[in-house]
C-alpha cells in the first residue's frame, strides 16, 4: 500500500496543476481526496479506482473525472505512465460533480499530455488556450459504463473478498474459496452481497469480468486469451458476453 503523492494544491491562481508519475503493477494507493478535482488518465497500463459506492475499471484509453472531496483508491493492474490533471475548485465546478468514466480520444490525450508537459512554467495565452479547450473536450467526451458497485467498508469480510475478485476475477477461484480466504461462511457472505449490494456473487463477479474484458479488448487483447484468463472457454465467454452488452467481443468497440 502506498499514500498519494498530489501536487501542490496551495497555488489557486493556477487555473489546473499536471502531474505525471509511474507505478508498478500490483501498487495500492490507499482511499484519499483532495479539495481540487481531478482527472485521472493513464498513457499506459490498466487500473481500478476505488470510491466509497463503485469501482472502475480504467484501460488508457479511458479517464476517470473525479470531483472535489471525493475519496478514492487506485489499485495498479499492470505498469502505468499516469499523466493527471487537477482542476482548481472553481474550474472543477463547471464539470460533472459525480464520479465519471471518460472516453479519452486522439484530441483530448494530446491536450492532457500537452499540459503536463507545461509543468511549472505554462507560457500564458497558449497555457490558457490549452487550459479552455481541454475543458471544452471533457464536457463533450463521450462517457463510458465501466462501472462495478462496490460495499460500504462496514464489513471488512465483503470489501475484502470483492477486492480479491478484482484482482483475481477468474472462474476457477470459486465463492467457497474467496469466502474461506474472507475469514466467512458462504451463507453470510451471500447474505451481505443481498443486502450491501442488491445481487448475488455470481452476478457481481459477472459485472467485474465483463468490465475486465472491456478493459482488455481497449488495448487489443486477443478474445481468446481474455476467456482463458477469466475461467472461460472462448465460445462461453463470446456467449456470456454477448447476452450482457448485446454484442459479440469480437465486434465490441474499440471507441
Amino acid at each position: 500500500m502506498a499514500l498519494a503523492m498530489p501536487p501542490d494544491l496551495s497555488d489557486t491562481d493556477r487555473p489546473v496543476q499536471p502531474l505525471a508519475r509511474t507505478y508498478p503493477r500490483g501498487l495500492f494507493i490507499e482511499p484519499h481526496a483532495h479539495v481540487w478535482g481531478q482527472l485521472l488518465y493513464a498513457m499506459s497500463g490498466v487500473m481500478w479506482v476505488e470510491t466509497p459506492h463503485e469501482a472502475l475499471a480504467v484501460p488508457p484509453q479511458r479517464a476517470v473525472w473525479l470531483p472535489p472531496g471525493v475519496s478514492h483508491g487506485i489499485r495498479v493492474v499492470s505498469d502505468l505512465q499516469m499523466r493527471n490533471i487537477y482542476l482548481r475548485p472553481a474550474l472543477a465546478e463547471t464539470l460533472e460533480s459525480t464520479v465519471q468514466v471518460i472516453e479519452v480520444g486522439g484530441l483530448l490525450r494530446e491536450l492532457i499530455v500537452h499540459l503536463v508537459e507545461q509543468g511549472e512554467d505554462p507560457r500564458s495565452d497558449y497555457y490558457e488556450a490549452l487550459v479552455n479547450l481541454a475543458l471544452l473536450e471533457l464536457k463533450r467526451a463521450r462517457r463510458a459504463f465501466l462501472k462495478i458497485p462496490m460495499p460500504s467498508a462496514t464489513d471488512r469480510r465483503l470489501m475484502n473478498l470483492c477486492q480479491a475478485v478484482m484482482s483475481a476475477p477468474s472462474l476457477d477461484i470459486s465463492f467457497e474459496q474467496h469466502a474461506q480466504s474472507a475469514g466467512a461462511s458462504v451463507r453470510t457472505l451471500a447474505r451481505l452481497f443481498q443486502g450491501e449490494l442488491g445481487m448475488g456473487f455470481a452476478e457481481w463477479r459477472r459485472q467485474v469480468q465483463l468490465a475486465t474484458a472491456v478493459a482488455e479488448l481497449i488495448q487489443g487483447v486477443p478474445v481468446s486469451r481474455i476467456a482463458r484468463a477469466l475461467g472461460y472457454s472462448p465460445s462461453s465467454f463470446s456467449d456470456m458476453f454477448r447476452r450482457a452488452l448485446g454484442v459479440a467481443p469480437s465486434h465490441y468497440p474499440a471507441g
